[in-house]
């Protein structure tokens, strides 16, 4: 993504991931059983370059610097923004690029323009093609409603950015309709101040927009309706994860975060917090260890202000063995999204590719699949749930990108 970006608060989970990975330098890993895969369906790919149906990823290709590329599907229809030619992509499941979001000033001329009354040649195919100039920065996250206007997560430059509170106030969310741009949005809505730094954002059932943006002490969270008006803005801090479980004597617990995201049917968030226990030895009273972590999904109502019943979601757990020793240890999985029936996902990468857990609150049900790949490949992945629960990725190679999707969709409650 990529669209799931892990920003977490740092904490002392970090330190016990950080030795999980020193010690599998020194023993083979292999999983405690197997998970059925989803067949993944390569839809079709783009080289790179600086054309029209090209991408730039320099900065990822390179691995210096971060990469502004994201990609987002709804009903069949891709779009791919890449923050580095200052553009986004639309394009059909074959590949054809039907609508080119450009800054013309940093771009070549497309070799298609409907718009141009001086190409009478055009054939039939091109001249439905379309171009809408736009002075883009660093386009990065997308999102998409249903009427076919397309949401995208601006960085504004340097001279148009505010500095408050503690916060650097750096972006705006623009909106296209399938022809122009309409308008943008910021914390007070159309037009408004810009945002602190997003990290996603996201449409609902009835169009509205939620925009996630990570500040200094937790999760500020901006909901609109389908005009852009405001409806919520509420600030969930990292202190604020409720109680959960009881910690045994001698235990210290802490809890962080992870991520916030929309309930699609509007109302509510959900946010996942991970819980640790640390334990000091008696002696020195010096922490000895972190235990396994849990993590729990709360729903937040943003009437109240309050937050539910929380759910624990299973840890991915990974056996490490060293000859006759064998330890098996938990990891988190990053909480991805939300579909319209009400079914959660959650990812974790690993070489092989990805595994998804997705969560049916209705009946309670877990189903866990593997999504096949070779990271070792891989220089850029972004990935997009779609509201029906389909996955879809742009998977960036050193030759090329694909652009892919496992029909997930086919395993959540319709």
């Amino acid at each position: 993504m990529n669209s799931f970006s892990n920003l977490k608060k740092i904490s002392f989970a970090l330190l016990a991931f950080a030795s999980i990975f020193l010690a599998s330098l020194f023993v083979s890993c292999k999983k405690d059983s197997v998970v059925a895969s989803v067949k993944r369906e390569e839809l079709f790919s783009l080289s790179y370059g600086g054309f029209e149906e090209e991408l730039n990823m320099a900065s990822g290709l390179n691995a210096t610097g971060y990469v502004n590329t994201d990609i987002a599907m709804r009903d069949g229809f891709f779009y791919i923004s890449n923050g580095e030619s200052q553009k986004i992509l639309g394009l059909n499941s074959y590949g054809d690029l039907l609508t080119l979001y450009h800054n013309p000033e940093t771009n070549p001329a497309p070799l298609f323009d409907s718009s141009d009354s001086r190409r009478t040649n055009l054939s039939k195919d091109v001249s439905t093609r379309k171009t809408i100039d736009y002075p883009f920065n660093a386009p990065s996250f997308l999102a998409l409603d249903s009427k076919q206007r397309i949401y995208v997560a601006e960085t504004l430059p340097k001279e148009r950015r505010e500095n408050t509170d503690n916060k650097i106030l750096s972006q705006v969310v623009l909106r296209f309709n399938s022809s122009a741009f309409v308008d943008y949005i910021g914390q007070q809505g159309v037009g408004g101040t810009p945002f602190p730094f997003i990290r996603n954002i996201f449409v609902t059932e009835d169009d509205g927009l939620v925009v996630v943006c990570v500040v200094y002490n937790g999760f500020e969270i901006y909901c609109y309706d389908s005009a852009g008006q405001p409806l919520h803005n509420v600030l969930i801090k990292y202190s604020d994860a409720p109680e959960y479980g009881e910690a045994k004597p001698g235990v210290s617990r802490f809890a962080e975060i992870e991520n916030v995201i929309p309930d699609p049917a509007g109302g509510r968030l959900f946010v996942k917090a991970d819980y640790y226990e640390t334990s000091l030895d008696s002696a020195s009273k010096v922490q000895n260890g972190i235990t396994d972590p849990v993590s729990v999904i709360f729903p937040y109502d943003l009437g109240s202000g309050t937050f539910g019943q929380g759910v624990e979601i299973p840890s991915y757990e990974e056996t490490l063995s060293d000859g006759f020793a064998k330890e098996t240890y938990a990891l988190p999985y990053d909480f991805i999204g939300a579909t319209k029936n009400g079914c959660l996902f959650f990812m974790i990468s690993l070489d092989t590719g990805c595994m998804v857990q997705m969560l049916d609150l209705q009946s309670g049900k877990i189903t866990r699949r593997h999504l096949k790949f070779d990271n070792k490949d891989l220089v850029y992945s972004s990935f997009s749930l779609s509201p029906a629960g389909i996955i879809s990725a742009l998977l960036a190679q050193k030759d090329c990108a694909k652009v892919v999707w496992w029909r997930t969709d086919t395993l959540v409650s319709q």
